[in-house]
């Protein structure tokens, strides 16, 4: 359980509009950042939203790793997302390639604002 779990809210992103409604470009950044950090995928699922028109109106994405997870959520209408990167650090530390994944990411979205958090999850019992 032992692990660092980062969460961020960006806001006024000034990335390409099209970043926050192209699921396939950004599953396929998700997973390439996960693995250019030295973390082990294991499976991904990513969507699309439209709205009533048939516009696209969004994406949310999840990166599973054997390590934990990367989770992404855009609000184009609002030019945000949310970010949630877990790592577990049960065969060693972690936590910087938790900390590098999540600056790529979050540099990747170029935010006005941004809202973070790290949470210590767990910890190792000592007897």
């Amino acid at each position: 359980m032992n692990g660092l779990h980062l969460l961020a809210d960006l806001h006024d992103c000034r990335c390409p509009a099209s970043w926050l409604l192209d699921a396939p470009a950004l599953e396929a950044f998700c997973v390439n950042a996960c693995c250019r950090h030295g973390l082990t995928v294991v499976g991904r699922l990513f969507h699309a939203f439209c709205d009533a028109t048939g516009a696209a109106a969004g994406v949310t994405g999840t990166v599973v790793l054997a390590e934990s997870h990367l989770a992404i959520h855009t609000w184009p209408e609002l030019g945000s997302v949310t970010l949630d990167v877990y790592v577990c650090n049960f065969s060693g530390d972690n936590s910087a390639r938790a900390e590098a994944l999540f600056a790529e990411v979050v540099g990747s979205f170029a935010p006005t604002r941004l809202e973070r958090q790290a949470v210590a999850r767990g910890s190792l019992a000592t007897a």
